[in-house]
């Protein structure tokens, strides 16, 4: 499966320098011009790796950043065209991962990527000897690598079918016909207010993973790889 990589730069001339090394080196890239464009991105839980411009039109970079990390542990690099030492050490203490000052060699960039991605591989592979899931299905219970989660009626079923048939997309009307004892009266909001909800318990447990993949217009998946 290919890594892919968001780009959070509104500079066209060289977001397409980026994009076009990364992809050249088999790296899948998503380009987004501002910080609010980033959020539902990085919400379908597909991305394993951002490069942030810090002078966004929107939002400063570094501000982005902080933001991510409340949630997330995705692997961060941080472009800037700041040569001061202190918004150096303000990213990385903030939790960039690395940072490469502007003007940049692209071929360096997506070394740098590769490397900082090789590294996260190595830390998430060191922390998953434990089961991701296991299911208890006479007591209704989840746990999540060693941790029960406090799931309700309908987020335990939901993530259970997941659990099932790992990789498969299930539609929206799908979940609902399969969780719901009347699902002609649920509405397809009530099926994404419930996976954000599991989301967020799964975040809890390990911020560096996002095992639920939204595939637009088709619906959910449990990544098959947990």
């Amino acid at each position: 499966m290919k890594h892919r990589i968001l780009i959070v730069d509104d500079e066209p001339a060289i977001s397409d320098n980026i994009q076009f090394v990364l992809e050249s080196e088999g790296l899948e890239t998503v380009r987004v011009a501002t910080g609010l464009a980033a959020t539902p991105i990085l919400d379908e839980g597909t991305i394993d790796l951002i490069i942030i411009d810090i002078g966004l039109p929107d939002i400063n970079g570094l501000d982005l950043l902080k933001e991510i990390r409340r949630t997330r542990s995705t692997p961060i690099i941080l472009l800037t065209a700041r040569t001061a030492e202190i918004d150096r050490v303000l990213g990385l203490e903030i939790g960039a991962d690395d940072y490469i000052a502007k003007p940049f060699s692209p071929r360096e960039l997506a070394a740098r990527v590769k490397a900082v991605l090789r590294r996260c591989q190595r830390t998430t592979a060191s922390k998953s000897t434990v089961e991701a899931f296991a299911v208890n299905t006479s007591k209704r219970a989840i746990a999540f690598f060693g941790t029960p989660l406090e799931l309700s009626k309908y987020e335990y079923e939901i993530l259970r079918r997941f659990i099932e048939r790992k990789g498969h997309v299930f539609s929206r009307e799908q979940l609902m016909n399969l969780v719901w004892e009347q699902p002609e009266t649920s509405l397809d909001r009530t099926i994404d207010a419930h996976i954000k909800n599991i989301r967020a318990k799964l975040r809890a447990v390990r911020p560096d993973i996002e095992p639920i993949v939204t595939h637009r217009g088709s619906g959910y998946s449990l990544r098959d790889d947990l």
